[in-house]
Protein backbone atom coordinates (compact mmCIF):
# COMPACT_ATOMS: atom_id res chain seq x y z
CA UNK A 1 0.00 0.00 0.00
CA UNK A 2 1.19 3.62 -0.72
CA UNK A 3 2.37 5.97 2.19
CA UNK A 4 0.03 7.59 3.32
CA UNK A 5 1.79 11.03 3.14
CA UNK A 6 2.80 10.50 -0.25
CA UNK A 7 -0.84 9.41 -0.95
CA UNK A 8 -1.75 13.46 0.41
CA UNK A 9 0.70 14.46 -1.07
CA UNK A 10 -0.55 13.01 -4.58
CA UNK A 11 -3.74 14.23 -4.21
CA UNK A 12 -2.45 17.98 -3.36
CA UNK A 13 -3.68 18.05 0.36
CA UNK A 14 -0.33 18.11 2.02
CA UNK A 15 0.72 21.47 3.15
CA UNK A 16 3.08 21.08 6.10
CA UNK A 17 4.51 18.24 8.58
CA UNK A 18 6.49 19.07 11.52
CA UNK A 19 9.14 16.28 11.03
CA UNK A 20 8.04 14.44 7.87
CA UNK A 21 10.82 11.30 8.47
CA UNK A 22 9.59 11.03 11.73
CA UNK A 23 6.15 10.90 11.23
CA UNK A 24 6.34 8.47 8.25
CA UNK A 25 8.57 6.41 10.97
CA UNK A 26 5.27 6.93 12.97
CA UNK A 27 2.66 5.83 10.67
CA UNK A 28 4.86 2.89 9.55
CA UNK A 29 4.86 1.38 12.96
CA UNK A 30 1.56 2.64 13.52
CA UNK A 31 -1.62 2.74 14.03
CA UNK A 32 -1.50 6.57 14.81
CA UNK A 33 -4.16 8.07 16.44
CA UNK A 34 -4.91 11.51 14.66
CA UNK A 35 -7.59 14.03 14.95
CA UNK A 36 -9.36 17.13 14.06
CA UNK A 37 -11.61 19.30 15.45
CA UNK A 38 -14.75 21.38 14.41
CA UNK A 39 -16.25 23.58 16.17
CA UNK A 40 -19.89 24.00 16.11
CA UNK A 41 -20.08 27.61 15.32
CA UNK A 42 -23.46 26.77 12.86
CA UNK A 43 -26.17 24.02 12.90
CA UNK A 44 -23.95 22.12 10.08
CA UNK A 45 -20.98 21.38 8.49
CA UNK A 46 -20.65 22.66 4.80
CA UNK A 47 -18.24 21.34 2.32
CA UNK A 48 -15.51 23.19 3.45
CA UNK A 49 -14.96 20.91 6.38
CA UNK A 50 -15.18 18.20 4.01
CA UNK A 51 -11.05 18.02 3.10
CA UNK A 52 -11.16 17.24 6.83
CA UNK A 53 -13.57 14.80 7.75
CA UNK A 54 -12.42 12.75 4.47
CA UNK A 55 -8.44 13.44 5.35
CA UNK A 56 -9.70 11.83 8.85
CA UNK A 57 -11.48 8.92 6.55
CA UNK A 58 -8.19 8.27 4.83
CA UNK A 59 -6.11 7.56 7.53
CA UNK A 60 -8.62 4.95 9.22
CA UNK A 61 -8.15 3.67 5.92
CA UNK A 62 -4.68 3.39 6.37
CA UNK A 63 -5.07 1.26 9.28
CA UNK A 64 -4.91 4.73 11.74
CA UNK A 65 -7.50 5.53 14.19
CA UNK A 66 -9.15 8.56 13.57
CA UNK A 67 -10.51 10.84 16.45
CA UNK A 68 -13.28 13.67 14.93
CA UNK A 69 -13.24 16.26 18.20
CA UNK A 70 -16.71 18.27 18.21
CA UNK A 71 -15.53 21.89 20.13
CA UNK A 72 -18.56 21.55 22.82
CA UNK A 73 -16.44 24.33 24.84
CA UNK A 74 -14.38 26.06 21.97
CA UNK A 75 -17.34 26.61 19.99
CA UNK A 76 -18.86 28.73 22.65
CA UNK A 77 -15.78 31.17 21.86
CA UNK A 78 -15.41 30.31 17.86
CA UNK A 79 -11.63 30.07 16.31
CA UNK A 80 -10.42 34.59 15.38
CA UNK A 81 -11.62 35.37 12.54
CA UNK A 82 -8.82 37.83 10.59
CA UNK A 83 -11.68 40.65 10.23
CA UNK A 84 -14.05 40.89 13.20
CA UNK A 85 -15.14 39.36 16.35
CA UNK A 86 -17.43 36.45 15.98
CA UNK A 87 -20.87 36.76 17.52
CA UNK A 88 -21.44 34.74 20.54
CA UNK A 89 -23.99 32.10 20.30
CA UNK A 90 -26.40 31.15 23.12
CA UNK A 91 -25.46 28.25 25.08
CA UNK A 92 -28.07 26.18 24.56
CA UNK A 93 -27.52 26.64 20.56
CA UNK A 94 -24.28 25.51 20.99
CA UNK A 95 -24.93 22.55 22.73
CA UNK A 96 -27.50 21.82 19.61
CA UNK A 97 -25.64 22.32 17.09
CA UNK A 98 -22.79 20.02 18.83
CA UNK A 99 -25.21 17.07 18.63
CA UNK A 100 -26.25 17.72 15.21
CA UNK A 101 -22.16 18.07 13.63
CA UNK A 102 -21.53 14.77 15.96
CA UNK A 103 -24.50 12.62 13.86
CA UNK A 104 -22.86 14.49 10.81
CA UNK A 105 -19.54 13.10 11.65
CA UNK A 106 -20.39 9.49 12.48
CA UNK A 107 -21.58 9.05 9.05
CA UNK A 108 -17.91 9.11 7.39
CA UNK A 109 -15.76 7.23 10.11
CA UNK A 110 -16.21 3.52 11.71
CA UNK A 111 -16.94 3.95 15.37
CA UNK A 112 -18.04 0.30 15.50
CA UNK A 113 -16.41 -2.13 17.19
CA UNK A 114 -12.60 -2.67 18.98
CA UNK A 115 -10.29 -2.56 16.58
CA UNK A 116 -7.36 -0.53 16.78
CA UNK A 117 -8.24 2.11 14.40
CA UNK A 118 -11.70 2.23 15.41
CA UNK A 119 -12.84 6.18 15.54
CA UNK A 120 -13.15 8.07 18.53
CA UNK A 121 -15.71 11.01 19.21
CA UNK A 122 -15.23 13.46 21.54
CA UNK A 123 -16.12 16.21 22.84
CA UNK A 124 -13.68 19.21 24.23
CA UNK A 125 -16.36 20.28 27.11
CA UNK A 126 -15.75 17.34 28.76
CA UNK A 127 -12.69 18.35 30.29
CA UNK A 128 -12.71 22.39 28.97
CA UNK A 129 -15.70 22.80 31.76
CA UNK A 130 -13.60 21.36 34.25
CA UNK A 131 -11.23 23.64 34.47
CA UNK A 132 -11.35 26.43 36.80
CA UNK A 133 -10.16 29.58 36.34
CA UNK A 134 -7.40 29.37 38.64
CA UNK A 135 -6.00 26.07 36.70
CA UNK A 136 -6.82 26.98 33.36
CA UNK A 137 -3.84 30.22 34.27
CA UNK A 138 -1.68 27.92 36.05
CA UNK A 139 -1.78 24.83 34.44
CA UNK A 140 -1.75 26.39 30.54
CA UNK A 141 -1.74 30.01 30.38
CA UNK A 142 2.08 29.73 32.04
CA UNK A 143 3.59 28.18 29.16
CA UNK A 144 2.15 30.87 26.53
CA UNK A 145 4.38 33.80 25.94
CA UNK A 146 2.03 36.90 25.47
CA UNK A 147 4.73 38.37 23.04
CA UNK A 148 4.41 35.47 20.33
CA UNK A 149 0.03 35.44 20.67
CA UNK A 150 1.05 39.42 19.56
CA UNK A 151 3.00 38.13 17.00
CA UNK A 152 0.07 35.88 14.88
CA UNK A 153 -1.12 37.37 11.58
CA UNK A 154 -4.87 37.36 13.01
CA UNK A 155 -3.54 39.22 16.11
CA UNK A 156 -1.90 41.50 14.73
CA UNK A 157 -4.91 42.10 12.06
CA UNK A 158 -7.24 42.42 14.37
CA UNK A 159 -4.91 44.94 16.67
CA UNK A 160 -4.54 46.98 13.61
CA UNK A 161 -8.31 47.31 12.88
CA UNK A 162 -11.54 47.11 15.95
CA UNK A 163 -9.65 45.18 18.16
CA UNK A 164 -9.35 42.00 19.38
CA UNK A 165 -11.39 40.87 22.66
CA UNK A 166 -9.43 38.44 25.13
CA UNK A 167 -11.86 36.02 24.91
CA UNK A 168 -10.63 35.20 21.48
CA UNK A 169 -7.51 36.08 21.77
CA UNK A 170 -6.78 32.84 24.60
CA UNK A 171 -8.13 30.66 21.86
CA UNK A 172 -4.91 29.24 21.06
CA UNK A 173 -4.71 28.03 24.65
CA UNK A 174 -8.01 26.52 24.77
CA UNK A 175 -7.10 24.51 21.50
CA UNK A 176 -3.24 23.68 22.59
CA UNK A 177 -5.04 22.07 25.75
CA UNK A 178 -7.37 20.00 23.54
CA UNK A 179 -4.27 18.25 21.78
CA UNK A 180 -2.33 17.59 25.81
CA UNK A 181 -6.21 15.84 26.88
CA UNK A 182 -5.93 13.85 23.29
CA UNK A 183 -2.60 12.90 24.33
CA UNK A 184 -3.23 11.80 27.57
CA UNK A 185 -6.20 10.08 27.31
CA UNK A 186 -6.69 8.32 23.65
CA UNK A 187 -2.78 8.21 23.16
CA UNK A 188 -3.38 11.09 20.36
CA UNK A 189 -0.07 12.13 18.29
CA UNK A 190 -0.85 13.93 15.30
CA UNK A 191 -3.16 16.45 14.92
CA UNK A 192 -4.59 17.57 10.88
CA UNK A 193 -6.19 20.58 10.06
CA UNK A 194 -6.46 23.29 6.92
CA UNK A 195 -2.88 25.11 6.63
CA UNK A 196 -4.47 28.56 8.11
CA UNK A 197 -4.37 26.07 11.54
CA UNK A 198 -0.80 25.29 11.98
CA UNK A 199 0.47 28.23 14.86
CA UNK A 200 -2.68 26.50 16.53
CA UNK A 201 -1.28 23.30 15.73
CA UNK A 202 2.22 23.73 16.65
CA UNK A 203 1.61 25.97 19.93
CA UNK A 204 -0.10 22.49 20.96
CA UNK A 205 2.69 20.70 20.22
CA UNK A 206 4.93 22.88 22.21
CA UNK A 207 2.40 22.44 25.27
CA UNK A 208 2.34 18.87 24.87
CA UNK A 209 6.26 18.76 25.58
CA UNK A 210 5.98 21.47 28.00
CA UNK A 211 3.51 20.02 30.06
CA UNK A 212 4.13 16.09 29.77
CA UNK A 213 8.06 16.07 28.88
CA UNK A 214 6.41 13.52 25.32
CA UNK A 215 5.46 11.11 27.64
CA UNK A 216 4.55 8.68 27.74
CA UNK A 217 3.58 8.18 23.95
CA UNK A 218 6.88 9.87 22.10
CA UNK A 219 6.72 12.82 20.30
CA UNK A 220 3.63 14.36 18.80
CA UNK A 221 2.93 15.66 15.53
CA UNK A 222 1.33 18.36 12.94
CA UNK A 223 0.02 17.89 9.61
CA UNK A 224 -1.53 20.54 7.72
CA UNK A 225 -3.87 20.31 4.20
CA UNK A 226 -3.60 22.64 1.23
CA UNK A 227 -6.42 25.42 1.82
CA UNK A 228 -8.53 24.92 -1.34
CA UNK A 229 -8.73 27.90 -3.70
CA UNK A 230 -11.07 28.49 -6.91
CA UNK A 231 -9.81 29.25 -10.25
CA UNK A 232 -12.40 31.92 -11.23
CA UNK A 233 -11.15 33.48 -7.58
CA UNK A 234 -14.06 33.11 -5.96
CA UNK A 235 -14.46 31.09 -2.60
CA UNK A 236 -14.58 27.44 -2.40
CA UNK A 237 -17.88 25.73 -0.81
CA UNK A 238 -19.99 29.19 -1.40
CA UNK A 239 -22.77 29.84 -4.65
CA UNK A 240 -24.76 32.66 -5.32
CA UNK A 241 -27.35 30.69 -2.89
CA UNK A 242 -24.57 30.72 -0.42
CA UNK A 243 -22.76 28.05 1.68
CA UNK A 244 -23.43 24.76 0.99
CA UNK A 245 -24.07 23.04 3.64
CA UNK A 246 -24.29 18.75 4.38
CA UNK A 247 -27.79 18.95 5.72
CA UNK A 248 -30.30 18.73 3.65
CA UNK A 249 -32.58 21.01 5.33
CA UNK A 250 -30.30 23.95 4.44
CA UNK A 251 -28.60 22.89 1.11
CA UNK A 252 -31.28 20.37 -0.51
CA UNK A 253 -29.36 16.86 -2.17
CA UNK A 254 -30.38 18.33 -5.87
CA UNK A 255 -28.46 21.67 -5.34
CA UNK A 256 -25.48 19.68 -3.41
CA UNK A 257 -25.21 17.72 -6.43
CA UNK A 258 -25.70 20.60 -8.96
CA UNK A 259 -22.77 21.93 -7.00
CA UNK A 260 -20.25 19.55 -8.30
CA UNK A 261 -21.44 19.19 -11.05
CA UNK A 262 -20.88 22.57 -11.83
CA UNK A 263 -16.93 22.66 -11.07
CA UNK A 264 -15.08 24.49 -13.36
CA UNK A 265 -13.12 22.55 -15.26
CA UNK A 266 -10.06 23.96 -14.28
CA UNK A 267 -10.88 23.20 -10.24
CA UNK A 268 -12.55 18.97 -11.03
CA UNK A 269 -9.12 17.51 -11.31
CA UNK A 270 -7.84 19.22 -7.74
CA UNK A 271 -11.36 18.21 -6.50
CA UNK A 272 -11.42 14.89 -7.38
CA UNK A 273 -8.38 13.90 -5.61
CA UNK A 274 -9.20 15.75 -2.72
CA UNK A 275 -12.25 14.41 -1.98
CA UNK A 276 -12.76 11.39 -4.27
CA UNK A 277 -12.00 7.78 -3.20
CA UNK A 278 -11.09 6.67 -6.32
CA UNK A 279 -7.93 4.90 -7.11
CA UNK A 280 -5.15 6.90 -8.49
CA UNK A 281 -5.82 5.15 -11.63
CA UNK A 282 -9.57 5.63 -11.91
CA UNK A 283 -9.23 9.26 -11.29
CA UNK A 284 -6.13 9.75 -13.83
CA UNK A 285 -8.34 8.20 -16.67
CA UNK A 286 -11.46 10.71 -15.50
CA UNK A 287 -8.76 13.66 -15.77
CA UNK A 288 -7.53 12.44 -19.52
CA UNK A 289 -11.56 12.07 -20.36
CA UNK A 290 -12.47 15.37 -19.24
CA UNK A 291 -9.27 17.02 -21.44
CA UNK A 292 -10.56 14.95 -24.59
CA UNK A 293 -14.07 15.49 -24.14
CA UNK A 294 -14.93 18.63 -22.54
CA UNK A 295 -18.43 19.37 -22.85
CA UNK A 296 -19.50 15.85 -21.19
CA UNK A 297 -18.36 16.60 -17.72
CA UNK A 298 -17.31 13.39 -16.98
CA UNK A 299 -14.87 14.10 -13.85
CA UNK A 300 -18.02 16.31 -12.43
CA UNK A 301 -20.47 14.11 -13.04
CA UNK A 302 -18.37 11.24 -11.28
CA UNK A 303 -17.71 13.49 -8.29
CA UNK A 304 -21.31 15.13 -7.72
CA UNK A 305 -22.39 11.41 -7.66
CA UNK A 306 -19.73 9.72 -5.54
CA UNK A 307 -20.03 12.84 -3.04
CA UNK A 308 -23.91 13.01 -2.77
CA UNK A 309 -24.00 9.39 -2.48
CA UNK A 310 -21.72 9.68 0.77
CA UNK A 311 -23.26 12.64 2.26
CA UNK A 312 -26.93 11.47 1.58
CA UNK A 313 -27.01 8.32 0.47
CA UNK A 314 -27.78 6.10 -2.64
CA UNK A 315 -31.26 6.24 -3.12
CA UNK A 316 -31.15 10.32 -2.70
CA UNK A 317 -28.62 10.48 -5.20
CA UNK A 318 -30.03 8.43 -7.88
CA UNK A 319 -32.86 11.21 -7.80
CA UNK A 320 -31.37 14.00 -8.19
CA UNK A 321 -29.81 11.78 -10.82
CA UNK A 322 -32.60 11.54 -12.28
CA UNK A 323 -34.26 14.69 -11.38
CA UNK A 324 -31.16 16.61 -13.18
CA UNK A 325 -31.50 14.41 -16.14
CA UNK A 326 -35.73 14.80 -16.35
CA UNK A 327 -35.23 18.93 -16.32
CA UNK A 328 -33.01 18.64 -19.76
CA UNK A 329 -35.44 16.39 -21.22
CA UNK A 330 -33.33 13.44 -20.10
CA UNK A 331 -36.11 11.59 -18.56
CA UNK A 332 -39.67 11.63 -17.10
CA UNK A 333 -40.92 14.58 -14.96
CA UNK A 334 -44.15 12.68 -13.84
CA UNK A 335 -41.98 10.30 -12.42
CA UNK A 336 -40.28 12.31 -9.98
CA UNK A 337 -41.38 12.63 -6.20
CA UNK A 338 -42.62 15.87 -4.26
CA UNK A 339 -39.85 16.57 -2.59
CA UNK A 340 -37.07 15.49 -5.49
CA UNK A 341 -39.04 17.78 -7.92
CA UNK A 342 -39.46 20.55 -5.21
CA UNK A 343 -35.85 20.82 -4.10
CA UNK A 344 -34.53 21.12 -8.13
CA UNK A 345 -37.42 23.56 -8.62
CA UNK A 346 -35.79 25.73 -5.82
CA UNK A 347 -32.86 25.61 -7.53
CA UNK A 348 -34.27 27.33 -11.02
CA UNK A 349 -35.07 30.76 -11.79
CA UNK A 350 -38.77 31.20 -11.07
CA UNK A 351 -42.19 33.43 -10.92
CA UNK A 352 -45.27 32.78 -9.08
CA UNK A 353 -47.94 33.15 -10.91
CA UNK A 354 -51.98 33.23 -10.76
CA UNK A 355 -54.01 29.62 -12.53
CA UNK A 356 -54.58 29.48 -16.05
CA UNK A 357 -51.49 31.87 -17.61
CA UNK A 358 -50.11 31.35 -20.92
CA UNK A 359 -47.11 30.45 -21.89
CA UNK A 360 -45.87 33.81 -22.81
CA UNK A 361 -46.81 35.24 -19.96
CA UNK A 362 -45.04 32.36 -18.02
CA UNK A 363 -41.60 32.76 -19.85
CA UNK A 364 -41.88 36.63 -19.90
CA UNK A 365 -42.28 36.40 -15.73
CA UNK A 366 -39.53 33.80 -15.12
CA UNK A 367 -36.88 35.75 -17.43
CA UNK A 368 -36.85 33.11 -19.86
CA UNK A 369 -38.07 36.35 -22.55
CA UNK A 370 -37.41 39.73 -22.41
CA UNK A 371 -40.62 40.39 -23.87
CA UNK A 372 -43.84 38.92 -25.40
CA UNK A 373 -42.70 39.58 -28.62
CA UNK A 374 -39.65 37.86 -27.78
CA UNK A 375 -41.42 34.81 -26.50
CA UNK A 376 -43.59 34.91 -29.13
CA UNK A 377 -40.65 34.55 -31.19
CA UNK A 378 -39.35 31.20 -29.06
CA UNK A 379 -42.57 29.76 -29.78
CA UNK A 380 -42.76 30.36 -33.58
CA UNK A 381 -38.67 29.22 -33.74
CA UNK A 382 -39.80 25.91 -32.19
CA UNK A 383 -37.53 26.68 -28.73
CA UNK A 384 -39.70 27.04 -26.18
CA UNK A 385 -40.84 23.89 -23.98
CA UNK A 386 -43.62 23.28 -20.96
CA UNK A 387 -42.29 20.20 -18.72
CA UNK A 388 -40.21 18.52 -21.72
CA UNK A 389 -42.76 19.03 -24.63
CA UNK A 390 -42.33 21.15 -27.57
CA UNK A 391 -44.69 24.45 -27.76
CA UNK A 392 -46.53 25.17 -31.00
CA UNK A 393 -49.04 26.95 -30.19
CA UNK A 394 -48.17 31.02 -29.58
CA UNK A 395 -51.53 31.35 -27.28
CA UNK A 396 -50.92 27.89 -25.09
CA UNK A 397 -51.94 27.87 -21.62
CA UNK A 398 -51.10 26.33 -18.59
CA UNK A 399 -54.02 24.54 -17.41
CA UNK A 400 -54.40 22.68 -14.59
CA UNK A 401 -53.32 19.15 -16.32
CA UNK A 402 -49.68 20.41 -17.19
CA UNK A 403 -49.01 21.21 -13.49
CA UNK A 404 -46.40 18.60 -11.35
CA UNK A 405 -47.56 17.55 -8.53
CA UNK A 406 -50.65 20.26 -8.95
CA UNK A 407 -48.25 23.27 -8.31
CA UNK A 408 -45.22 23.72 -10.80
CA UNK A 409 -44.72 23.94 -14.76
CA UNK A 410 -40.79 23.15 -16.40
CA UNK A 411 -40.43 26.02 -18.84
CA UNK A 412 -37.37 25.55 -21.47
CA UNK A 413 -35.79 27.53 -23.84
CA UNK A 414 -33.31 25.82 -26.12
CA UNK A 415 -31.44 23.07 -25.01
CA UNK A 416 -30.16 24.66 -21.06
CA UNK A 417 -32.43 27.71 -20.11
CA UNK A 418 -34.63 26.14 -17.64
CA UNK A 419 -37.10 28.32 -15.14
CA UNK A 420 -40.17 27.28 -13.12
CA UNK A 421 -43.44 28.38 -12.77
CA UNK A 422 -45.61 27.98 -9.38
CA UNK A 423 -49.10 28.60 -10.41
CA UNK A 424 -51.63 29.66 -7.50
CA UNK A 425 -55.23 29.56 -7.54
Amino acid sequence: MTDIVDELRWRGLLAQTTDEDALKKAFADGPVTAYCGFDPTAASLHVGHLTQVLTLRRLQLFGHRPIALVGGATGLIGDPKPSAERAMNEVTTVVGWTDRIRGQLSAFLDFEGDEPNTAVMANNHDWISQLSIVEYLRDVGKHFSVNQMLARETVKSRLAGEGMSYTEFSYVLLQSYDFVELYRRHGCTLQIGGSDQWGNITAGLDLIRRITGNEPHGQAHALTTNLLTKADGTKFGKTEGGTVWLDPELTTPYAFYQFWLGADDRDVSRYLRTFSFRSREEIEGLERDGEERPAARIGQRALAEELTTMVHGVEQCAAVVEASKALFGQGDLTALDEPTLRSAVAELPGARLSEGPTVVDALVATGLAPSKGGARRTIKEGGAYLNNVKVADEDAVIGATDLLHGRWALLRRGKRNLAAAEITA
